[in-house]
């Protein structure tokens, strides 16, 4: 007859922690380990390219300058190879097609003033002339102009200037979040195709060449004539790389660290626990 409580007839067994659930959790330590040191030692190569990326640019940036390229290398120029690099370059203004691209600069919001240059042979750079500030660009100052169709923009001459600058890559698609609007002429980002096209200067130069160059010059302080229509301030270039790689690569070590660490003391310690129970 039972008196209503429980039997026990020996104590309590646990039953044994799988085998296979144990090789499972091991293999996912050390894959987890193995990736983590694999990202931590992509980030090392990284940090190495990087601040060779940088000596690079600043050996450019304290170069004397150089002449512009020709348009038979435009498709080889790239970031890494040619950006910020101290190039001189001589034409006349078509101050008519200049255009204010939204900018944040060191002196506040405002525009940059992009302008055509053409070059003794019959091709178009777009300089960045310098900085104005948004209260100077009025409606109706720069008004989306259209070259005309019966001649080469560039045939009609003008004040001849010459001016050093850095080279800087065509920033196609528009700013961050905001699109560039031809139709409208506002500009977020300096996409020198769609700047040519939107004025009716993307047209063969009369040798055949390319009409304009694939990149932009930020001219240097001082550099227009006395007699532009306005003088806005140049040599504000902003010459910044973002250099997390050692931190990425520190991070990744910690992870595989505080795995291996956590791997190890299941494997030490959940031997003990099972026997302890």
């Amino acid at each position: 007859m039972q008196d209503g409580r429980d039997q026990h007839h020996g104590p309590v067994s646990h039953p044994p922690r799988s085998a296979l659930a144990r090789r499972v959790v091991g293999a996912a330590a050390l894959l987890l380990v193995a990736l983590f040191l694999g990202l931590g030692t992509w980030q090392v190569f990284r940090l190495q390219w990087k601040l060779d990326l940088i000596a690079r640019v600043d050996a450019r940036v304290h170069a004397a300058p150089v002449t512009t390229p020709p348009a038979a290398r435009w498709a080889q120029l790239t970031r890494e190879s040619d950006e910020y690099r101290r190039v001189r370059l001589a034409g006349h203004y078509l101050y008519e097609y200049t255009t204010p691209v939204q900018a944040l600069s060191e002196l506040g919001a405002g525009f940059w003033l992009l302008t055509p240059l053409c070059t003794a042979e019959g091709h178009i750079v777009y300089v960045n002339r310098g900085f104005i500030p948004a209260a100077d660009n009025k409606p109706g100052r720069y008004p989306a102009r259209l070259a005309s169709t019966t001649a080469h923009p560039c045939a009609a001459g003008g004040e001849r200037v010459a001016l050093t600058g850095l080279l800087r890559i065509s920033e196609p698609k528009g700013g961050f979040l905001r699109e560039n609007d031809p139709a409208a002429n506002r500009w977020y980002s300096r996409d020198i195709a769609a700047l040519a096209a939107a004025h009716g200067l993307d047209r063969p130069a009369p040798n055949g060449a390319p009409a304009v160059a694939p990149f932009f010059i930020d001219a240097g302080k001082g550099q227009d004539p006395a007699g532009a229509p306005e003088h806005p301030t140049g040599g504000l270039t902003v010459i910044s790389f973002q250099n997390n790689h050692l931190v990425y690569a520190l991070t990744w070590y910690a992870l595989a660290l505080m795995v291996g660490a956590a791997a190890w003391w299941v494997r030490r310690h959940g031997a003990t626990m099972r026997h302890d129970d």
